[in-house]
């Protein structure tokens, strides 16, 4: 059905909607061979200028031939990678773990998915059919029809067995998300309701219209279509023990603190994928275990340090390194209690804020200095409310449209200890300051110790607890069950509403219980704007809006170019999908090959 999502795609494009990611670009200099050291592009689809000079464009691919891009795929093998620990659970819906999410897209589908493949820039991602053949909005976009594939089948695992999907399914999933015990059901709250007229159709009513109906089922944290026999009980199965989807990857074997075991699923609805037959995850908590993996070939893909490019190429000639600005937001946040320093006076808030030097953190976590010396495009851009790998709906936190509120992001321990001294703290305050650091690597880890230090500048005396992720960090701390300041990630949405959603609703990951009418409104408005100007000033006034409060602190993690290394015989790497999400096991894997001598 590409027939259909291109003239879907067409018709939205000619209302001025448009939707996408990242542009990849290549870049090389001092030796060094890159593919994709991309970010977000703006609305015009156009190649993106990157720092440093280089011109966006897509990686390179297989040679295709006019009628099958893959005729000159290899097929066979087992893809290598490594993961940094175990995931709390293997229930998509159990958990907010990246862990988690990261494993239901091997095996679980979704409605809609990005339309990843050969020649497709990132900045042309868009949501297209994964279980849906087809989808189409009311006049006034309060209803939503969504027509499934014909002949769609779980995997031929017991004791689902390969039988074919049915609305029944989508129902069960549905309720999944949208119960109370489901932290992210506020990002599907706009829906009023879902109805399954017959086995193959699924209707959406909404509240309002939603300008990110389409991204939302596409976001890979999200909404996953699980069997009903999910439910448990006789004839069923524990889904925290046992993932049975419809997806690319069937799950052979899971061992904990070991690592997992994947084989391609021979009756995935894209026809010939995947490629390759199958997936070995090996969990590695340490990066230098993970480094010395990949360098000895025991693994075909692993992420890397910005300090470490110049030795894996040296020890790797052949390597090949892709570069990327993601999606990913990290930031202070405080606790909800109204006697904490933070929720007496916005000024403490802003004076955390000053307290960091910003630059410093980027360079520190991403080499930014050297890399630009040795003529690498590398991104310099700051963090706001909406990460700059988001650079459509990002507002440069630097910039004469951010405000006066600018200063707020800019390094003045002097100032912030004015600020403390305004908001009656002249010799400042002690508090918990909390993170973890055995799963997001060194260079977070290498930020969050640095933190410490700012905060004691200026008079914030910090006990530091560090915490175990998945027994407290994410069941705890990222849910707002803590006291103190906490750092940490926020989660990577490919679509920018799920952002001030999050933040500024009344809903379970709303980290620190912020309550400001303004900042509510604004979040709900962006939904319900069909403009993209009239959305994406929105989104400024978010942006301004929070700084000047700084009710959630941006920081730099994640803000600048990160680095995956690829072993020369993974072909076809310049099929990716929106940069720091979940998706890449559907969206990306089953397009790979290896190239093996």
């Amino acid at each position: 059905m590409s027939e259909y999502w291109d003239r879907f795609w067409r018709e939205r494009r000619s209302r001025r909607r448009f939707l996408g990611a990242a542009t990849g670009a290549a870049a090389g200099a001092a030796g060094l061979a890159l593919v994709g050291c991309g970010d977000d592009d703006d609305d015009d689809g156009g190649a993106t200028p990157t720092a440093g000079g280089a011109t966006a464009t897509s990686a390179p691919a297989a040679t295709p031939t006019p009628s099958d891009p893959y005729a000159n795929a290899k097929r066979g093998g087992i893809l290598k990678v490594d993961s940094t620990g175990d995931p709390p659970s293997i229930d998509p819906y159990g958990n907010l773990s990246f862990l988690t999410k990261g494993f239901a897209a091997y095996v679980y589908s979704r409605l809609f998915r990005y339309n990843t493949g050969i020649g497709v820039k990132q900045a042309d991602l868009r949501p297209v059919g994964d279980l849906a053949q087809s989808a189409e909005a009311s006049p006034d976009g309060l209803t939503w029809t969504v027509k499934l594939k014909p002949n769609l089948k779980f995997h031929n695992v017991a004791p689902v067995n390969g039988r074919a999907i049915t609305t029944e399914d989508i129902t069960f999933s549905w309720g999944k998300m949208t119960a109370e015990t489901s932290a992210n059901r506020s990002q599907v709250a706009f829906v009023d309701r879902m109805e399954t007229p017959d086995a193959s159709t699924v209707v959406f009513k909404l509240k309002e219209p939603n300008a990110a109906f389409l991204d939302v089922f596409a976001d890979a944290n999200l909404f996953w279509v699980m069997p009903k026999e999910a439910a448990g009980g006789s004839g069923g199965f524990d889904p925290t023990k046992v993932a049975i989807g419809s997806g690319p990857w069937v799950l052979q074997s899971y061992t904990p603190s070991v690592g997992f075991k994947f084989a391609k699923n021979p009756n995935w609805h894209f026809s010939g994928f995947p490629l390759m037959d199958g997936v070995e995850i090996a969990i590695i908590p340490e990066y230098a275990n993970r480094l010395a993996q990949f360098q000895a070939g025991n693994t075909d893909i692993s992420g890397l340090n910005a300090e470490d490019l110049v030795n894996v190429k040296n020890a790797l000639p052949k390597v090949q390194l892709y570069g990327e600005v993601s999606q990913l937001l990290s930031f202070f946040y405080m606790d909800s209690n109204p006697d904490s320093p933070w929720n007496k006076d916005p000024r403490v808030r802003q004076a955390i804020s000053m307290s960091t030097d910003r630059a410093a953190l980027l360079d520190l976590a991403y080499n930014v200095k050297k890399l630009k010396d040795a003529g690498l495009a590398v991104s310099e851009r700051w963090n706001n409310l909406i990460p700059a790998g988001l650079e459509r709906f990002w507002l440069d936190p630097l910039s004469s449209a951010q405000g006066e509120t600018s200063k707020y992001f800019k390094y003045d321990p002097a100032e912030a200890k004015k600020l403390l001294a305004a908001a009656g703290y002249p010799d400042g305050f002690s508090t918990v300051y909390q993170y973890t650091a055995n799963r997001y690597g060194s260079a977070f880890n290498a930020v969050a110790e640095a933190n410490i230090q700012y905060l004691n500048a200026i008079g914030i005396k910090t006990t530091t607890d560090v915490q175990d992720y998945s027994s407290k960090y994410i069941t705890q701390t990222f849910t707002g069950n803590f006291t103190g300041i906490a750092f940490g990630y926020e989660t990577p949405f490919p679509e920018a509403g799920s952002y001030p959603i999050r933040f500024f609703t009344d809903n379970p990951l709303n980290h620190s219980k912020v309550k400001d009418p303004e900042l509510e409104q604004l979040a709900k408005q962006q939904q319900r704007e069909l403009d993209p100007a009239k959305r994406k000033e929105i989104f400024f006034e978010i942006q301004r809006k929070n700084a000047a409060k700084m009710w959630y602190i941006p920081q730099n993690m994640g803000a600048g170019t990160g680095w995956t290394g690829y072993q020369e015989w993974v072909k076809n790497i310049g099929v990716q999908t929106v940069p720091g999400s979940y998706g890449a096991p559907t969206e990306e894997l089953p397009y790979f090959w290896l190239d093996k001598a």
